[in-house]
């Protein structure tokens, strides 16, 4: 009978857990999922048409996992300059109607949009790209990197 209970709360403690996380937001899919790229919005973030299962797709927004870029909306000139520089920089690595893989994607911060590495048809890494070239801040979740004027 001990071993009943046991393994009962177990089975529970670990129904629990999963529970927990699904609702948090904590699930990864590994993929890879195919998308196309419809658009390029910021530095940091492409709205996608995923192909998830054959004959079905959706659009989504996907933030590139591990960087941040400076934002459009900030107060002063040099950040909304240096934002317009990464989102230029971006699409000329991954132009509209290319076609990118999308894994390790999980629910962002933000509604409605995902977090995901991205890669190329070739294997490269437009994230890795950009920190690589200083358009973008290393990310890791949390708090940002100091902005461009403070």
């Amino acid at each position: 009978m001990r071993s009943l209970s046991t393994a009962a709360l177990t089975t529970l403690f670990s129904l629990g857990a999963l529970g927990g996380a699904a609702a948090s937001g904590r699930t990864t899919i590994e993929g890879p999922v195919n998308a196309t790229v419809i658009r390029v919005i910021d530095g940091d973030t492409l709205l996608v048409r995923a192909t998830p299962w054959p004959q079905h797709s959706i659009d989504v927004y996907v933030r590139l996992r591990g960087i941040d870029a400076p934002e459009l909306k900030a107060r002063c000139e040099a950040e909304r300059f240096a934002a317009r520089t990464a989102r230029r920089a971006l699409g000329e690595k991954v132009p509209e109607a290319s076609e990118v893989h999308l894994s390790r994607i999980s629910g962002d911060k933000y509604f409605g949009r995902v977090l995901a590495d991205v890669h190329l048809a070739d294997g490269s890494n437009p994230a890795g790209d950009l920190l690589a070239e200083g358009y973008v801040q290393p990310y890791g979740g949390g708090k940002r990197a100091r902005p461009v004027c403070f």
